[in-house]
């Protein structure tokens, strides 16, 4: 028996998007690495170059097992997939964010395929690796993104994030400080 939509295990949120579609933001799970890469073929060669920055022809099953089994000290990663069980369920979108070492930094990355774009799930996406961030006492978030990519930079700015020169022509750093949202 599935749980109640009000008992959900923690980081856990049913979701009906715009289109009807029932998705549910779940932590990823070592399951989804096979659904990843199924994924992954599904992107448009922009949607990688945007996420991944730079031209990517195929998700290895190595790439999708570092991705789908996340360091819990260190790293967090949301996926929002079909209400089905991990192993099963096709991903629309991925979250991730990584704790610098030695630092009270993280870079994230968040990756939300066309088929569910303008939904609001980059949104709820963020909103939640910033919540992660906050209770690991983080002190600041960054992503570089293409400077092409309007709707994450119009996303960052929304929800505070100011933007820097990114370490190559073409992107755009955004950072979020949190010591000013706790």
């Amino acid at each position: 028996m599935a749980p109640l939509r009000n008992q959900m295990p923690p980081w856990h949120e049913h979701v009906v998007l715009a289109n009807g579609r029932d998705v549910l933001i779940r932590p990823i799970r070592p399951a989804d690495a096979g659904p990843l890469r199924a994924s992954f073929a599904l992107l448009t060669p922009e949607e990688v170059r945007q996420r991944f920055l730079h031209t990517l022809t195929e998700m290895t099953e190595e790439m999708a097992h570092k991705l789908a089994n996340p360091d819990p000290r260190s790293e967090f990663a949301l996926v929002a997939a079909e209400p089905l069980p991990p192993g099963e369920a096709l991903l629309g979108a991925v979250a991730r964010l990584a704790i610098e070492p030695g630092t009270r930094h993280a870079e994230f990355a968040i990756l939300v395929s066309r088929y569910v774009a303008g939904m609001g799930l980059g949104r709820r996406m963020m909103g939640r690796l910033v919540r992660w961030a906050k209770t690991k006492r983080l002190e600041r978030l960054h992503g570089d993104v293409l400077d092409g990519n309007q709707p994450m930079l119009a996303l960052a700015h929304a929800l505070g994030f100011t933007r820097e020169h990114g370490d190559s022509p073409g992107l755009v750093r955004v950072t979020l400080d949190l010591r000013q949202r706790r």
